[in-house]
């Protein structure tokens, strides 16, 4: 039965589609490897706007296969970051635990909600990160040098809380909320907040996708779906990661932050339904 619904999808999809996918997937797997932020953020808004006339639309769906490709994006990406040196140790260990438990915790709370509901929810996330990183690139403040970081169990409990609990709610790795966490509360450089934020996620992304994808029935949608959509996205995503983690550091980070913002504010103006 998995295999004849997910065939139903794939009958439905266009060409275009395809290849609109294939280019979301890079595009999302680039960002979120150059910015810590697992790509989420641009796959989720992304799918919603694209398939929203479709019969089988679902936010929770949507989240179930960003959820799959965040796992196949973060790994790679932290590889990267491993051999840059941008993994912090002592933060990624203390942060690791509590995000797996808070992103459980999210995962199920998430299925309380609707796919209307969860499309408020996700267009106010994304009003909030385009805030922040408008804020980020206008305070041009200097970064934090490594040897004063203030790394400690409960400051790194904060983190990931936070980064697990909305990334299981809203079906994202948790770099959006993790980065700018560990750079003003641990003070580290926000190259390192990146490394951790994304080695946590080859971690925690697995946990909750499958928790997602499994519990994906009771909202009328198919396991098998989501992982067609998630094969669709997770080719250039793996690429885009990769590439992307390469590019940290060598770009002009606040012109990309500023693109990254104002493509956010227009997908979630579109998902809460102003135009």
């Amino acid at each position: 039965m998995a295999n004849a619904r997910s065939a139903t999808v794939r009958s439905v999809l266009e060409p275009l589609d395809i290849i609109v996918m294939l280019v979301v997937g890079i595009v999302a797997g680039s960002l979120g490897g150059m910015l810590g932020i697992g790509g989420s953020v641009i796959m989720i808004p992304a799918m919603a706007i694209i398939f929203m006339d479709r019969s089988w639309h679902s936010q929770h769906l949507y989240q179930a296969a960003a959820m799959i490709v965040n796992l196949v994006v973060a790994v790679p990406a932290a590889v990267k970051h491993h051999r840059m040196g941008n993994i912090r140790g002592d933060l990624f260990r203390l942060m690791l635990p509590v995000t797996l438990v808070a992103m459980v915790c999210g995962v199920l709370v998430s299925n309380a909600f609707s796919t209307p509901q969860l499309k408020r929810l996700f267009a106010l996330f994304l009003a909030y990160v385009v805030v922040d990183t408008l804020l980020s690139v206008a305070r041009r403040r200097p970064d934090h040098p490594a040897d004063r970081a203030v790394v400690t169990p409960a400051r790194a409990g904060i983190i990931g809380s936070a980064m697990g609990f909305l990334g299981g709610l809203l079906g994202i790795g948790g770099g959006a909320i993790a980065v700018p966490l560990a750079y003003k509360l641990c003070r580290v450089p926000f190259r390192q907040a990146i490394g951790a934020s994304v080695a946590v996620m080859g971690i925690t992304s697995a946990v909750g996708a499958t928790i997602k994808v499994a519990t994906l029935p009771q909202h009328d949608a198919q396991p098998g779906h989501a992982i067609v959509l998630a094969l669709l996205l997770a080719p250039t995503a793996v690429l885009g990661g990769y590439l992307g983690a390469g590019l940290t550091g060598k770009l002009p980070i606040n012109w990309i932050k500023l693109v990254f913002a104002v493509v956010l504010g227009l997908s979630g103006l579109r998902m809460a339904g102003v135009f």
